[in-house]
């Protein structure tokens, strides 16, 4: 494993823990559930649960695979936030999002 992926799970840890004050071991727990989930939707599709907003659990199938996506990109002018996670549902067939710290653990 690479430097660069040590300091973005640990980046991503802070962030949950300055967000939510959870501890740092349960921060990085979730950082790496993110971290492996990412790395599976580059090349293919993912299941995965996670907390939504209103605090029911949603079973989503994702990917960040471009061969998988049939979406046409339009330019936006959001600024990146650091706190969601995004990905493309295939189920939906659109672009989701969610708090990196709702993460659920793999069961």
């Amino acid at each position: 494993m690479s430097n660069e992926s040590r300091r973005s799970i640990m980046a991503t840890a802070w962030r949950i823990v300055k967000a939510t004050g959870y501890t740092i071991s349960n921060a990085l727990k979730k950082a790496w559930v993110l971290f492996k989930i990412r790395a599976k939707m580059s090349t293919g599709i993912v299941e995965f649960q996670y907390r939504k907003v209103d605090g029911t659990t949603r079973q989503a199938f994702g990917t960040l695979d471009n061969s998988k996506i049939r979406y046409e990109y339009q330019h936006s002018q959001r600024k990146p936030n650091d706190t969601l996670f995004t990905y493309y549902d295939t189920e939906k067939q659109e672009f989701r999002a969610f708090k990196i710290w709702n993460i659920l653990p793999n069961e």
